[in-house]
Order: C-alpha cells, then sequence, then structure tokens
C-alpha cells in the first residue's frame, strides 16, 4: 500500500450496501477502506477458472476483512494498490458531518493495519508543506475536533470572535495558529453566532453588483468632460496604481503580524481583517471584502485622489483604481476556487503557496510584480514558514 493516502470521498455504509450486483460490485476492507470489485474483476478476467470470481461476489456490500486474515480468499493484487481503492467508509461521527457537508468530503484518518506503528496517513491542511497540495485536497474539511485537541486554537463549532476575544493566547501562538489553515467544510465557521452573522458573509457576485456601476459613472463623468484618450490614459494608470495598493495592503496591512501586540482587541482586528481568510481560506463566502469595509479602506484614497489631481483626471482615474479593486476581489475568489484557464494556472499556484507554503511571501493577487520588485517572491525553492507550536 502506498504510504499517502489517496483523497478520496466519503461514503455513508447505506450506500455501500447498494453496490451488490455483479456489475456494480463494492467491498470493504478493515470497515474502512472501498474497493470497486466490478474494475478488479474485469481486469482479472482469469480469476473466473476458479471460482473466486463468485467468492469474491458474496462479499457485495459487505467487509471482506475476515475473510481475508483467515485466508478463505486472497486477492493481494486488490488491496496492495489503491488502483481499486474508490473512497471510505464513514464512521458514526463522519456520516452525521456528511449530513451537512453538500460536497461529501471531510478528513480521513486511515491507520494501515499492516503497518506495526500504527502510522496515520492523512491530509494535514495545519502543516506548512515545500510543495503545493492537489486541488481535491483543498476541500477536503478538517477534523475540527480533533485539530481543537491537538492544537488547543479555536473550536470550530464555537464563535470565533468570542474565542480569540476573551482567549490567553500569546502573540507568537495566535500568529502560528492564525496562518496555519484549516477547512471547515460545512458553509461558514460562525464568527458572532448571532444575528450579526449574515453581515460577516459576502457572496462573490455582490462585489460586480455593488462597484461597477460606481465605475461606469465615474469614467463617464470623465468621458464627457476631457480628451478621450487623456480619459482612458488616465482609467489605465488607476488599474496600474491599484496593483501598488493591492500589494501594500496585503503586506502592510492585512499581515502585520510582526507589530501586533499583546491585546486580545488587536487579535481580533487582526483577524477580521485578515487572519480569517488564513485560518478558514477555502471558505467562500469570506473570500471577497464586504462593500462596509472596502468604503471605510477606500474613503481616504478618494478624498487623496480628488484633492490632488484636477477633478476629470480624478474621476478617470478613480474608475480605473475601482475597476482594479473588482478585478482584484474577482480573480482572489477564483483563484481559491476555479480551476483556472492555462495561462492563469501559475497565479493560481503562486497564490496558493501564499497560503500553504509561506504566508510571509507573495502578497500580490493580481500578479506577482510588486513581489519581484519589493523582493518577496516566493519561488519554488523558497523555505517553508517557520511552525512553532504543535
Amino acid at each position: 500500500m502506498s504510504e499517502t493516502a489517496k483523497t478520496l470521498e466519503l461514503f455513508p455504509s447505506i450506500k455501500v450496501a447498494e453496490h451488490t450486483s455483479p456489475n456494480d460490485c463494492w467491498v470493504t476492507v478493515d470497515e474502512r477502506k472501498i474497493y470497486d470489485v466490478t474494475k478488479f474483476l474485469n481486469e482479472n478476467k482469469d480469476l473466473k477458472n476458479d471460482n473466486k470470481h463468485e467468492i469474491l461476489l458474496s462479499f457485495a456490500g459487505k467487509d471482506i476483512t475476515q475473510a481475508l486474515n483467515n485466508e478463505l480468499i486472497t486477492f493481494n493484487s486488490l488491496i496492495e494498490s489503491d488502483k481499486f481503492l474508490i473512497g471510505y467508509l464513514a464512521t458514526t461521527l463522519e456520516e452525521e458531518e456528511l449530513l451537512s457537508n453538500k460536497n461529501h468530503k471531510v478528513e480521513v484518518n486511515i491507520v494501515d493495519s499492516k503497518t506495526n506503528n500504527g502510522k496515520q496517513k492523512n491530509f494535514d491542511s495545519t502543516t506548512f508543506v515545500k510543495d503545493l497540495p492537489t486541488e481535491d485536497k483543498l476541500s477536503i474539511a478538517t477534523n475540527y475536533k480533533n485539530d481543537y485537541e491537538k492544537h488547543h486554537f479555536l473550536d470550530l463549532e464555537k464563535p470565533l470572535l468570542k474565542q480569540i476575544l476573551f482567549s490567553d493566547f500569546t502573540v507568537d501562538f495566535y500568529v502560528d495558529q492564525v496562518n496555519r489553515p484549516r477547512h471547515f467544510g460545512k458553509t461558514s465557521a460562525p464568527l458572532f453566532g448571532n444575528f450579526l452573522e449574515p453581515l460577516t458573509k459576502t457572496p462573490w457576485w455582490v462585489i460586480p453588483i455593488v462597484w461597477l456601476p460606481v465605475v461606469i459613472y465615474h469614467f463617464a463623468v470623465a468621458w464627457r468632460n476631457q480628451n478621450h484618450l487623456l480619459t482612458v490614459f488616465l482609467f489605465g494608470v488607476g488599474v496600474f496604481v491599484w496593483t501598488f495598493i493591492e500589494y501594500a495592503l496585503h503586506r502592510f496591512v492585512f499581515h502585520f503580524d510582526n507589530y501586533l501586540p499583546q491585546n486580545n482587541l488587536a487579535f481580533v482586528i487582526h483577524f477580521l481583517l485578515h487572519g480569517c481568510h488564513h485560518y478558514l481560506p477555502m471558505d467562500p463566502n469570506r473570500l471577497v471584502m464586504p462593500p462596509t469595509l472596502f468604503v471605510m479602506l477606500c474613503t481616504p484614497f478618494y478624498w487623496v485622489v480628488f484633492k490632488s489631481l484636477p477633478l476629470y483626471w480624478a474621476y478617470a482615474g478613480f474608475a480605473g483604481g475601482l475597476f482594479g479593486y473588482v478585478y482584484y476581489d474577482e480573480c482572489h475568489y477564483w483563484l481559491h476556487h476555479s480551476k483556472m484557464p492555462k495561462f492563469m494556472r501559475k497565479l493560481k499556484k503562486f497564490h496558493l503557496e501564499h497560503h500553504y507554503k509561506n504566508y510571509q511571501l507573495a502578497f500580490g493577487i493580481t500578479s506577482w510584480f510588486w513581489d519581484n520588485v519589493f523582493g518577496t517572491y516566493l519561488y519554488n525553492d523558497s523555505p517553508v514558514s517557520p511552525m512553532k507550536y504543535e
């Protein structure tokens, strides 16, 4: 058996019991691993000659471990390779979690019965890695009970902000843990746990609906009142300036990890600004910025632009900057939740490595231009972020 368990779907026992026909037959081993016997038999047609075909089918929808241990049947080629492994049989607790997990994927801990040390073979998202995990692993929900028992950080089933506000975390411990990814796997982990909860969630489609009309209005005012080529040029300048603002905000405002004081209220602010995203990077409802927060961050820039530039220059430049922001937020969402066209896959890898390899590098979202300029580019041989607390 390979040393790394495959990341596959988790099935309840009732689902396994449905696959009992000669043309669709599943069996389990160790009450955990599910094998597609049909595929196995199709590739080993010689088994029909010595009745092994019928013996194996007699265990359709059932566990064959005891028969294997008693050497009543021998199918080493079936279980010694993951080739026919198609999923895992859910425990009672995991079956309960499946009911509220639309993707039907949760963290699976597999203990190989053939190993002496009982080594667990599972994907641990909280450990920074040199090589980016495959995309299928990024949809596996963290076993939040095991995670809390191991790390003693946050209980994903309880309101997170209250836990942070009344915690006794040190700065080092908080920064270490909040930047190590977890995957909730249900919908979104609770922040407040009350009527304020909907205010913390923003679907990706809200951003273009709210802000593109503002972009169009500002661009139209500039277009009507000055040279068209100048308007387009200033719009482009605004987009370019946004890429620098995007980089600077991400590096110095969202990641003020090294300057975080020993203060629980500061921890809460850090968590709301960006810590929550690093703690739960695949949460689809907290990947784009809520309009209220963006208004607060945008207002100083709006004031500076309209105070320092001629009026219609300001309209064109601000339209470009705001368009850059809309593209940034949408790009950020799809980097996490889409396979992306071929020409953007390097950008996706670059950003996901910021989460799963080194959060102290790769601050650009829509490009790595400013990372190259300021020496924060994340190379293949760049070190992983240190993990101080286990």
